[in-house]
């Protein structure tokens, strides 16, 4: 039998932080830029995403940067965590990747980074990754998620032909947490408040009177509501798999590590138990 190729750990990238911007109350831009970024490039998603690597406080690394030396020569603790930010924006002629980071005080490792962040420090970044962008044979569709993949969305509502037909749902805690798009699709912004995450966004959803054709859906954000709008979309309105993008980003009452360690497990429990639930079945 042959062997494996081993596994090499991907290449990161090196930037600088160019500028950084307060968006709203609890949404913090952060643009990178330099020529540690000369080898980055996207491929046409709308969802594309990098992870950041940060190491614990105190601990200096060994130049050039080497994930697989660090691993090797650093205790485990000592290895850069990372946590992943999808890219809002992509210059490709000025280098330079747009960020937005949910800032909620010092909750959290990326977002209290993003708040305090001053423009030349150095950043570590791996990616990008991704895999969605709206398909032009579409006859509409339908994009929901709360604030963790609005960046994505919006991404998406601008890369959108005008004459497309587009429902769009973004729930945000409340009315100052909107934000300007660059895009003539209404988007309906929906107001968090005191509710639980993402119940606003199913009512939403479900609300929704279908159009007839085919159907082209984004939606990401919490774990939890993204497996109610899974139900409606797979079981319910019998949405064919390969037409949907549906990712938890996040999961209420866990952080990243926890969530990327636990996250395959969870996605198959939730695909099985809406088969079994299919009317199909």
């Amino acid at each position: 039998m042959a062997e494996r190729p081993v596994r090499r750990a991907p290449k990161p990238h090196s930037a600088r932080v160019v500028r950084t911007e307060r968006l709203t109350p609890h949404m913090q831009r952060v643009v990178l830029g330099g020529e540690g970024l000369a080898e980055f490039a996207t491929r046409g998603s709308t969802d594309h995403y990098v992870k950041l690597l940060f190491g614990p406080d105190g601990v200096t690394y060994p130049e050039p940067f080497d994930m697989e030396r660090i691993r090797a020569e650093f205790p485990r603790e000592q290895w850069p965590v990372t946590r992943t930010y999808t890219v809002r924006a992509w210059d490709p002629h000025l280098r330079e990747i747009t960020l937005d980071f949910v800032v909620h005080g010092d909750e959290g490792l990326a977002g209290p980074w993003a708040a305090r962040v001053q423009p030349g420090e150095l950043v570590r970044l791996l990616g990008p990754g991704g895999a969605y962008a709206p398909n032009p044979d579409a006859d509409w569709h339908l994009l929901a998620g709360d604030e963790s993949a609005l960046p994505a969305i919006a991404a998406s509502l601008e890369a959108i032909p005008d004459e497309a037909r587009v429902h769009a749902f973004i729930e945000v805690s409340d009315a100052d947490e909107e934000q300007k798009i660059a895009s003539d699709v209404e988007v309906v912004w929906l107001h968090r408040g005191s509710r639980p995450v993402g119940e606003a966004l199913v009512e939403a959803v479900r609300a929704l009177e279908f159009p007839e054709g085919r159907l082209h859906a984004f939606v990401h954000g919490e774990a939890g509501f993204v497996k109610e709008l899974r139900r409606l979309l797979r079981v319910e309105r019998q949405v064919p798999r390969e037409d949907l993008s549906l990712s938890g980003y996040w999961r209420l009452g866990h952080n990243e590590d926890n969530w990327q360690a636990t996250k395959r497990e969870w996605n198959a429990q939730v695909e099985k138990e809406q088969e079994d639930a299919s009317p199909a079945a």
